[in-house]
């Protein structure tokens, strides 16, 4: 019989690092909780001794810092949906936070829950804070070290234990952004495919430089590169964005899974452009 695993609640920062360099390996930190109370259900073993940092006043935080906004990995979509509704440059991620899983999930489920989660491919937040040139702080009790959200993605499943997602960084712009994303049946399902897009204009109106992330098509999220090449110095419009996209579509090798295979989820890139295009008008 397996024993059931051990909860720390700490209280500050301070502790939760405290209690998760003091576990080692065995332990890890617990926020929400809406990915690893399904663990068995996946046949994943459970950690030993889990940290809760639901007591953690830091991590709950948005602030606004100099030149950036800065969001407490504890903060939860509904909060995070609520507290940036109507700013253009943020609407990505507001419609990321607002428009993911299902109400019950969005109380519960957290900004720093989001981006470690390494399996979880079909995570709306991550897309729309790569467009936003998002960072993020890792604290441990040495200190703390900030890094761009794509590096972070790279090296999170070798993160050494006692090292903590504290807050999400992300530059205030004039940018306009937009957040389209393809359920395969209703609005709670998982995405298919995300394609997150912030653009900033030039004063004739075309497209000065464009931010384009793509989700839950491959196993990690990533940015356009090529798509946001092609779409620099051209109008914005919205079927000329749709057929670049079509022509650079063959550099993404879509994961096969039980709501779709691989090839259906590059093939629906073209359209979320169109429609992310669209919804900036």
């Amino acid at each position: 019989m397996t024993a059931s695993p051990s909860f720390y609640a700490a209280s500050s920062l301070p502790a939760a690092l405290d209690a998760l360099a003091e576990c080692g390996a065995e332990g890890a930190p617990l926020a929400g909780g809406t990915w690893i109370m399904r663990a068995p259900i996946r046949h994943e073993p459970l950690k030993p001794i889990y940290v809760g940092l639901g007591g953690v006043p830091e991590l709950t935080r948005i602030e606004e810092t100099d030149g950036a906004l800065a969001i407490g990995a504890g903060v939860t979509h509904s909060a995070l949906g609520e507290a940036i509704a109507g700013r253009p440059e943020l609407r990505v991620l507001a419609e990321a936070a607002g428009r993911s899983a299902n109400p019950a999930i969005r109380r519960a489920a957290t900004l720093g829950g989001n981006l470690c989660t390494a399996d979880f491919a079909a995570a709306d937040l991550v897309p729309a804070l790569l467009c936003l040139d998002a960072e993020v702080e890792i604290a441990a009790r040495g200190g703390t070290e900030r890094l761009p959200l794509a590096a972070f993605l790279d090296l999170r499943q070798s993160l050494e234990p006692g090292r903590l997602l504290t807050r999400v960084l992300v530059p205030r712009s004039a940018a306009f952004s937009a957040h389209a994303r393809l359920p395969l049946r209703k609005a709670g399902d998982y995405p298919t495919a995300i394609v997150s897009l912030s653009i900033t204009r030039d004063a004739a109106g075309r497209i000065a430089q464009a931010r384009i992330a793509v989700g839950s098509v491959e196993t990690v999220a990533r940015r356009w590169t090529r798509l946001e090449a092609a779409l620099a110095g051209a109008p914005l419009d919205a079927e000329a964005a749709h057929h670049m996209a079509t022509e650079l579509a063959d550099e993404f090798v879509g994961r096969d899974g039980v709501e779709a295979p691989g090839w259906y989820r590059v093939s629906v890139l073209p359209v979320l452009v169109r429609r992310a295009v669209i919804a900036l008008h």
